[in-house]
């Protein structure tokens, strides 16, 4: 990945907390539990899953960058989803997607360009290094934004 690419998706990775901030903008209880389609997330699950996921990979990054050769484990979103309490209140979630983007966006600022050939396992993803994890995580949010606006809007349907 040349330098540019990477310092495009650092942007797009630190820009995602906003993106999803601004997804949720103003929105009701009914607009977070609004269900677009039988077995989709709602915005209030999606909130809760970003905030897991983030921490998961944050944990990640930091394993990547500090082990050689990191073995990096799955997890299951959906069981996550199914026993961890979505139904909560989002504000917590938010603060933990927030706080875990903007450590892991000034940990991505600071690498060298052996930190960033780094690599890993992934049982889903092999090779796996910190480009890869980059390039994931950089269009996560931004695609969960646009997923929490498609459940708000089925909110009045």
């Amino acid at each position: 990945m040349d330098r540019t690419t990477r310092e495009r998706l650092v942007a797009r990775y630190k820009e995602g907390y906003h993106a999803v901030a601004a997804a949720l903008e103003g929105a009701t209880d009914a607009d977070l539990d609004a269900r677009p389609a039988p077995g989709k997330w709602t915005a209030r699950e999606i909130v809760h899953h970003l905030a897991d996921s983030e921490m998961i990979s944050a944990v990640r990054l930091r394993r990547l960058v500090a082990e050689d050769h990191a073995e990096i484990r799955t997890y299951d979103q959906d069981e996550f989803a199914r026993t961890l309490h979505y139904d909560r209140p989002i504000a917590s979630s938010m603060r933990a997607f927030e706080a875990a983007r903007l450590s892991s966006g000034e940990l991505l600022d600071r690498l060298s360009e052996a930190e960033w050939a780094k690599t890993g396992a992934h049982p889903e993803h092999n090779p796996y290094g910190v480009e890869r994890w980059l390039e994931i995580y950089s269009a996560h949010a931004h695609k969960h934004a646009d997923q929490i606006k498609r459940a708000r809007a089925s909110a009045g349907k």
